[in-house]
Protein backbone atom coordinates (compact mmCIF):
# COMPACT_ATOMS: atom_id res chain seq x y z
CA UNK A 1 0.00 0.00 0.00
CA UNK A 2 2.65 2.40 0.97
CA UNK A 3 4.21 1.60 -2.71
CA UNK A 4 1.09 3.63 -4.54
CA UNK A 5 1.03 6.65 -2.05
CA UNK A 6 5.07 7.52 -2.97
CA UNK A 7 4.36 8.31 -6.60
CA UNK A 8 2.19 11.09 -5.75
CA UNK A 9 4.19 12.51 -2.85
CA UNK A 10 7.28 12.27 -5.43
CA UNK A 11 5.06 13.44 -8.13
CA UNK A 12 3.92 16.51 -5.88
CA UNK A 13 8.24 17.29 -4.83
CA UNK A 14 8.32 17.29 -8.95
CA UNK A 15 6.45 19.78 -9.13
CA UNK A 16 7.87 21.75 -5.97
CA UNK A 17 10.94 21.57 -7.97
CA UNK A 18 9.65 21.98 -11.36
CA UNK A 19 7.86 25.46 -9.66
CA UNK A 20 11.39 26.12 -8.03
CA UNK A 21 13.38 26.06 -10.89
CA UNK A 22 11.08 27.82 -13.04
CA UNK A 23 11.59 30.82 -10.20
CA UNK A 24 14.98 30.83 -10.57
CA UNK A 25 15.07 31.20 -14.22
CA UNK A 26 12.49 34.26 -14.06
CA UNK A 27 15.44 35.82 -11.44
CA UNK A 28 18.08 34.77 -13.25
CA UNK A 29 16.04 36.42 -16.90
CA UNK A 30 15.85 39.31 -14.86
CA UNK A 31 19.16 39.77 -13.57
CA UNK A 32 20.78 39.07 -17.18
CA UNK A 33 18.56 41.74 -18.38
CA UNK A 34 20.84 42.87 -21.78
CA UNK A 35 19.64 46.52 -20.93
CA UNK A 36 21.51 46.23 -16.98
CA UNK A 37 24.40 45.10 -18.86
CA UNK A 38 24.55 47.83 -21.40
CA UNK A 39 23.67 50.16 -18.51
CA UNK A 40 26.30 49.56 -16.27
CA UNK A 41 28.84 48.79 -18.98
CA UNK A 42 28.15 52.63 -20.05
CA UNK A 43 28.29 54.22 -16.48
CA UNK A 44 31.47 52.54 -16.12
CA UNK A 45 32.93 53.46 -18.90
CA UNK A 46 31.28 57.04 -18.97
CA UNK A 47 33.19 57.57 -15.26
CA UNK A 48 36.40 56.57 -16.61
CA UNK A 49 36.55 58.63 -20.40
CA UNK A 50 34.61 61.27 -17.57
CA UNK A 51 37.41 61.38 -15.53
CA UNK A 52 39.96 62.07 -18.41
CA UNK A 53 38.34 64.65 -19.46
CA UNK A 54 38.10 66.43 -16.18
CA UNK A 55 42.21 65.99 -15.92
CA UNK A 56 43.16 66.67 -19.49
CA UNK A 57 45.79 68.34 -19.89
CA UNK A 58 46.21 71.54 -22.48
CA UNK A 59 48.18 69.44 -24.99
CA UNK A 60 45.55 66.93 -25.00
CA UNK A 61 42.95 70.32 -25.65
CA UNK A 62 44.94 71.67 -28.44
CA UNK A 63 44.89 68.15 -30.09
CA UNK A 64 41.18 68.23 -30.08
CA UNK A 65 40.94 71.93 -31.51
CA UNK A 66 40.78 72.85 -27.88
CA UNK A 67 37.02 71.01 -27.10
CA UNK A 68 37.13 68.70 -23.97
CA UNK A 69 36.23 65.74 -25.88
CA UNK A 70 37.03 63.29 -23.40
CA UNK A 71 34.37 64.83 -20.84
CA UNK A 72 31.53 65.42 -22.94
CA UNK A 73 31.82 61.80 -24.21
CA UNK A 74 32.26 60.25 -20.93
CA UNK A 75 28.90 62.72 -19.77
CA UNK A 76 27.14 61.05 -23.07
CA UNK A 77 28.01 57.93 -22.24
CA UNK A 78 27.19 58.16 -18.03
CA UNK A 79 24.09 59.87 -19.61
CA UNK A 80 23.14 56.66 -21.90
CA UNK A 81 23.96 54.34 -19.13
CA UNK A 82 21.40 55.94 -16.58
CA UNK A 83 19.05 56.17 -18.91
CA UNK A 84 19.31 52.07 -19.47
CA UNK A 85 19.60 51.49 -15.68
CA UNK A 86 16.41 54.01 -15.01
CA UNK A 87 14.51 51.81 -18.20
CA UNK A 88 15.07 48.80 -16.69
CA UNK A 89 14.00 49.98 -12.92
CA UNK A 90 10.77 51.58 -14.72
CA UNK A 91 9.78 48.66 -17.21
CA UNK A 92 11.47 45.30 -15.52
CA UNK A 93 11.16 42.43 -17.94
CA UNK A 94 7.99 40.18 -17.54
CA UNK A 95 9.05 36.07 -17.19
CA UNK A 96 6.91 34.13 -19.27
CA UNK A 97 3.84 32.58 -17.81
CA UNK A 98 4.58 28.65 -17.56
CA UNK A 99 2.21 26.55 -19.07
CA UNK A 100 -0.92 24.84 -17.62
CA UNK A 101 -0.18 21.43 -15.73
CA UNK A 102 -1.79 18.85 -17.55
CA UNK A 103 -4.60 18.18 -15.13
CA UNK A 104 -5.45 21.76 -15.18
CA UNK A 105 -6.06 21.60 -18.88
CA UNK A 106 -8.12 18.69 -18.44
CA UNK A 107 -9.85 19.76 -15.46
CA UNK A 108 -10.70 23.02 -18.00
CA UNK A 109 -12.11 20.56 -20.83
CA UNK A 110 -13.90 18.83 -18.50
CA UNK A 111 -16.06 21.82 -16.81
CA UNK A 112 -17.07 22.83 -20.69
CA UNK A 113 -13.66 24.01 -21.52
CA UNK A 114 -12.36 26.62 -23.45
CA UNK A 115 -15.15 29.93 -24.40
CA UNK A 116 -16.70 29.28 -28.05
CA UNK A 117 -16.69 25.14 -27.33
CA UNK A 118 -19.90 23.53 -27.60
Amino acid sequence: MTEKQNPPAEGHAFQDEVTELEAKSATAARLFDIRRIIGALFVVYGLIVGAAGIFATDADLEKAQDININLWTGLGMLALGLFFLVWVKLRPTVPPTPPLPQEALDAAEGEGGPAGRG
